[in-house]
């Protein structure tokens, strides 16, 4: 089986395989937490935007929205999703070249879970200066449950959409680090590939120092995109901030 860059083959069937049908009930969270805002929600950047599905939901609602992300192959089916207005940029993280200054920052479906631990505080600091004053900083990560749960299942294997694949995990927890082989054995089109990945599990003290350095203060960690606090079960939490 061949082996090929990180989201470049995946990226066709990433909608199907790894995405759950979630973005709209998070746009309707965000759209809600955002509206108590007394200065307004205009502008979002979309960091780890990846295909573009929670962006258009964003944009459904009347926002303004730039999106960012490391994989050519999953921004040009961005754009096909979005059309050319959007603007959409390759990032490499910690690295945000972009211009303007943004109302709110989003990272999704465990994009910041990618970075090490030295890469997430200097994103964050990035960020800091993407947001203004008051501005958001919505993002979610992997939680002790997650780490707990893949140790539990290390091989997860199904079908999807005419597509095969086995996703094989290997957590190292004095590390918190998460190697990910993703198998597709048989592709609904071309030839089987694997992709590698790794991931972080980022300590809720790293990720509360590192907002609290660049300047955030943190008004809720909760379960996956809603009211509810985060608690012992919750696999996905999600860090609401806001810059002071």
């Amino acid at each position: 089986m061949r082996r090929v860059e990180a989201y470049s083959r995946l990226a066709g069937v990433y909608d199907e395989i790894v995405i759950d049908h979630c973005h709209g009930a998070w746009a309707s969270f965000l759209d809600a937490l955002w509206s108590e805002d007394p200065a307004g929600v205009h502008t979002v950047l979309d960091v780890c935007c990846g295909t573009g599905l929670l962006a258009d939901e964003l944009i459904e609602r009347g926002y303004r929205v730039v999106g960012v992300d490391a994989s050519d192959a999953m921004l040009e089916l961005a754009r096909g999703r979005l059309g050319p207005e959007p603007v959409l940029r390759r990032v490499t993280l910690p690295d945000l070249p972009v211009e303007g200054v943004f109302d709110a920052a989003v990272c999704t479906f465990d994009g910041l879970n990618y970075l090490t631990p030295h890469e997430l505080r200097l994103t964050i600091g990035e960020l800091a200066r993407r947001v203004r004053p008051g501005g958001w900083l919505v993002f979610d990560l992997h939680t002790e449950r997650m780490l707990e749960f893949t140790i539990a299942n290390p091989i997860v294997a199904g079908e999807a959409a005419g597509n095969d694949f086995v996703i094989r995990s290997v957590v190292d927890p004095e590390a918190r680090t998460c190697d990910t082989r993703i198998e597709l054995t048989r592709p609904r089109d071309g030839d089987p590939f694997s992709e590698q990945h790794r991931q972080y599990f980022h300590t809720d003290a790293e990720v509360d120092s590192a907002l609290k350095d660049a300047g955030f203060t943190v008004t809720a960690v909760s379960e996956e995109y809603t009211h509810q606090p985060a608690g012992a079960s919750t696999m996905r939490a999600t860090w609401t901030a806001r810059r002071t």
